[in-house]
């Protein structure tokens, strides 16, 4: 009997998506969709003017698909991250929560290393969780 089992790759939440749509105006979705330049063009432009966040009201499934795809999932919970991320960037407690004790450390007595690494970790901050996954995959048991 042969069957195949299916993993699921939910990464990334919906609800959480369009929580953070509420404030996407300054592209904090986009961000968290793994969209870093046009989450900064929003950030930058309120949303496009606001046209492209009434747009993007529609997009976010889609964006979630993409997401779903594109990142490996694992035991780090991306919008627990982001979350972490977003009020607490500064002192480094979502690097504390994916292992990366050292940078934590640094984030919490440099304010996030002055500000510039947390606007780093909006950037890239899908892709540390992804590597930290395929890491653990690697890793001897």
């Amino acid at each position: 009997m042969n069957s195949t089992v299916i993993h699921s790759n939910d990464t990334h939440s919906k609800v959480m998506g369009y929580l953070l749509w509420i404030f996407g105006f300054l592209g904090a979705h986009r961000f968290y969709y793994g969209k870093p330049v046009t989450g900064t063009i929003w950030f930058f432009t309120l949303g496009l003017f606001f046209i492209g966040w009434i747009i993007d009201l529609f997009l976010i499934p889609s964006m979630d698909r993409q997401a779903d795809m594109r990142y490996r999932s694992g035991p780090i919970n991306y919008s627990v991250c982001w979350i972490l991320l977003t009020f607490l960037g500064v002192f480094g407690v979502h690097r504390f929560y994916m292992g990366k004790w050292i940078t934590g450390l640094i984030y919490l007595f440099t304010g996030g290393l002055f500000l510039i690494g947390v606007l780093y970790d909006f950037w890239t901050l899908n892709d540390q969780v992804s590597q930290k996954h395929a890491e653990r995959m690697r890793a001897p048991l």
